[in-house]
């Protein structure tokens, strides 16, 4: 698991390699990865929006942005959590993901909350010994 927290807004991200989704022989390889977030703040939040950076093995950026997460734009009290799935392909066995979601006080006041680096590693990855 991989944690970051940014402004008492927590986010851990776990990601798992889906073999039955992936297709090595034709240069498809999936992941999907579950993203909780929870509010140690004392304040009301609002995720707005997301902003990630999904980069692969051969170094290939793709940049995704849009509003919320699976089509919400989820409102967290103090103490409350958040947690949802999604997934990625990518056209190598290995890559990485980092991003922000900008989040909102009920004063209107926005900031960005750091997604942790993960990385995405398949089965298919030669092992590297150093």
């Amino acid at each position: 698991m991989y944690s970051e927290t940014t402004n008492e807004i927590a986010v851990t991200v776990e990601p798992t390699f889906l073999e039955d989704q992936s297709a090595p022989e034709d240069g498809r390889y999936v992941w999907a990865y579950q993203i909780h977030i929870e509010n140690r703040s004392e304040r009301v939040v609002q995720l707005i929006n997301r902003h990630w950076k999904i980069t692969d093995g051969s170094g290939r950026l793709q940049e995704v942005d849009g509003p919320g997460v699976v089509g919400e734009q989820p409102v967290l009290k103090p103490g409350e959590s958040f947690e949802y799935a999604s997934g990625c392909p990518l056209a190598t066995p290995t890559g990485f993901m980092v991003g922000t979601y900008e989040m909102e006080y009920e004063n209107g006041e926005r900031f960005d909350v750091r997604i942790p680096m993960f990385s995405l590693d398949s089965p298919h990855t030669p092992a590297v010994v150093h």
